[in-house]
């Protein structure tokens, strides 16, 4: 048992809202106070993911599960350390290094009984940064449910981008299985693209080919190992993988760029036989059903976010892998700065982008 600890907690504390303008709010916020079942946590890494740009800070679009509720604490992906533990709590204590699962679901519903709080039916469900306070403050009230155990050998930021993007990766690649048979092919190489290919290197894949359009990304995937081939969206692309590979397609594909265009690409530049995962939100996907999917024999998934028990999973995975998800972090501001962190997110000109607190 580790030695219960002591921790100066203030009254009050600053957090960062989106008021849906493309801008950051800083607003003061009293420190809550943890109830049956709940724990305070201290920010340490609260990472910025690319649905908050899309449907919170240029403008508040999302409804149901993406529904913001104005003045709520931004970020949904915070990891930081217990300072607090409310009465009945039964698993973590003060001083616990956590990873906070971002869905509080209602744990009764067919989803949730599965792990699956992402999807949960209830209007109970609660999203940390959508509809309550998130990890963009330095402390952020949690159900000791929605907590994942961060090992000492991941740090904070390692477990800030497991809390969404690398979690939503990894799912997304048990479905269609990655092994040393094949070829994989990841359409949009933004944060969880950059994730899904180093998960993709860790599980054996043989040949990792990228498709994206923004440099400074292409550079970023290239400078970290993360691919053997990369292409620009184009007229041609789907021939030039079937060029990199031998004429066949990929035996694996993952689109996460939600273009209807990038899905295209994913769908047509796999082999006879292979397995599409859609990982992107948003937009539509356009496809001709018999010579896309049907006389290819192609099976084609979606996947949304991870559940608790996969996040566990994947972690324990990184401790043996050895890799480091906060590796993809290109940029850190403190809180105060945070204007500026959502600011060069939505510009796409950087990898992860982080909050940080001190520890």
């Amino acid at each position: 048992m580790r030695a219960a600890l002591r921790y100066v907690i203030p009254s009050v504390m600053t957090g960062a809202i989106l008021p849906g303008n493309s801008t950051v709010e800083l607003k003061e916020f009293d420190v809550p106070e943890p109830g049956p079942g709940q724990v305070l946590v201290a920010t340490r890494a609260s990472t910025i993911c690319g649905s908050d740009i899309r449907a919170i800070y240029r403008e508040h679009v999302g409804k149901g599960p993406e529904g913001y509720i104005p003045g709520t604490v931004a970020g949904h992906e915070p990891s930081g350390r217990i300072v607090k533990v409310g009465p009945g709590c039964r698993q973590f204590q003060e001083g616990d290094r956590v990873i906070v699962y971002h869905i509080s679901g209602c744990g009764l519903c067919y989803n949730c009984r599965m792990g699956y709080m992402i999807a949960c039916t209830s209007p109970l469900r609660q999203a940390y940064g959508w509809q309550r306070n998130g990890g963009m403050a330095p402390y952020v009230l949690c159900n000791e449910k929605d907590l994942i155990a961060l090992p000492d050998e991941l740090t904070f930021q390692d477990g800030a981008s497991v809390a969404c993007g690398f979690g939503t990766a990894y799912e997304a690649l048990e479905k269609i299985g990655i092994s040393g048979n094949d070829a994989v092919l990841v359409v949009g190489l933004g944060p969880v693209g950059m994730a899904t290919l180093t998960l993709c290197k860790a599980m054996g894949a043989q040949k990792l080919i990228g498709v994206e359009m923004n440099d400074y990304r292409i550079q970023m995937a290239k400078d970290h190992g993360l691919v053997d081939l990369v292409f620009k969206p184009s007229a041609t692309v789907v021939d030039e993988i079937r060029a990199a590979t031998g004429g066949y397609g990929v035996e694996r594909a993952v689109d996460c760029s939600a273009s209807d265009a990038g899905r295209q690409t994913a769908v047509r530049a796999t082999r006879d036989w292979g397995r599409v995962v859609l990982v992107g939100e948003g937009n539509t996907l356009s496809l001709n059903p018999s010579p896309d999917m049907m006389h290819s024999q192609k099976t084609i998934y979606g996947s949304w976010v991870t559940s608790t028990w996969r996040m566990m999973d994947l972690v324990e995975h990184l401790v043996r892998w050895g890799i480091h998800p906060g590796d993809l972090i290109t940029h850190e501001f403190p809180v105060e700065k945070a204007s500026e962190a959502y600011a060069l997110m939505a510009s796409g000109k950087c990898g992860k982008v982080a909050v940080v607190f001190p520890d």
